[in-house]
């Protein structure tokens, strides 16, 4: 078997075990009092002292651990493509294997972003990978500029419902560190991107946590997945010279990558909440986790409040 076929497969492993993970995720971190960053070292000690977290994160790694090996046998774009799929397969733990239970626009975005992969999987046929090395100044603007997205997300309200508005930022988070992955491969100066990203899988990870505990886990980690691949496939084509499609593929291109947009704008809109609802209450420290529904009801004012 050709070793980019491999790669695509452990891509495709690495999306079932990643996103199972992210909805097992969610689910221990709803469950958990507030977490505020204000409090960062009392938020790592409350995650890692639930058992189901710490084991929902265990097979986070391990999905992540597939990915860095499928990066070393097939080209970015096509291995983020490949992972795109992930956001039907936590649609479906999300939904607890009944599709019908989620509501009219989570379902249309689930199959917008399947439509997406298979539109973006015809548009890469016969693309070849390249062996060139990113410009050092383009990497670190391209870097920089994410890490400054996620951090006006994270800072800043925004028009989407906070839990997509901070998946959002995770997810800008872990792009930065999929590209950090890829420019570790060429090793020499490029393994200080292991600075980077330790620290963007770092931050993501917790930025995360936080859209779990406002919002449900299709809404906050698929944004998060949505916006993780589609930013390093970009980056395959702006950075590492991966060859840009023609002609039709660059149509089936423009098209996948509008069926991804879309998608997340229709998971970051945030319901109105039933007008027989009780209204929302703030976190605070010393309060229990609010119920799933007001959860998702919370304002989209700023982190820090």
């Amino acid at each position: 078997m050709p070793p980019v076929w491999i790669g695509l497969t452990l891509a495709f492993a690495s999306a079932l075990v990643t996103n199972t993970a992210y909805s097992l995720e969610h689910d221990a971190a709803a469950a958990l009092p507030p977490l505020s960053p204000r409090r960062p070292f009392r938020s790592a000690q409350m995650l890692l002292g639930d058992r189901r977290w710490v084991l929902a994160f265990g097979a986070e790694s391990a999905g992540w651990l597939m990915y860095v090996a499928a990066l070393r046998l097939a080209p970015l774009s096509l291995v983020q493509a490949v992972a795109a799929s992930g956001v039907a397969v936590l649609a479906f733990a999300t939904a607890r294997g009944h599709p019908s239970r989620l509501a009219r626009r989570e379902q249309l975005a689930v199959v917008l972003a399947v439509a997406g992969l298979a539109l973006l999987a015809l548009s890469l046929v016969d693309t070849n990978e390249s062996d060139q090395h990113p410009a050092v100044i383009g990497t670190v603007v391209w870097l920089a500029a994410c890490a400054g997205g996620a951090v006006l997300l994270i800072a800043m309200p925004t028009r989407f419902g906070r839990a997509a508005s901070l998946g959002l930022a995770a997810g800008l988070l872990f792009a930065d560190g999929d590209i950090s992955a890829k420019l570790i491969g060429y090793g020499g100066w490029w393994l200080l991107a292991l600075v980077t990203l330790i620290i963007a899988y770092a931050v993501g990870t917790s930025v995360l946590q936080w859209a779990y505990q406002r919002g449900d886990a299709l809404t906050a980690a698929g944004t998060a997945t949505m916006v993780t691949n589609a930013v390093p496939i970009a980056a395959g084509f702006v950075l590492f010279g991966e060859t840009l499609p023609h002609g039709g593929r660059a149509v089936l291109q423009v098209a996948a990558f509008g069926c991804l947009v879309v998608g997340a704008v229709l998971l970051g809109h945030q319901q109105a909440p039933q007008a027989d609802s009780p209204p929302p209450r703030a976190d605070s420290a010393g309060e229990g986790p609010a119920p799933a529904s007001e959860r998702n009801a919370l304002p989209a004012g700023p982190l820090w409040k």
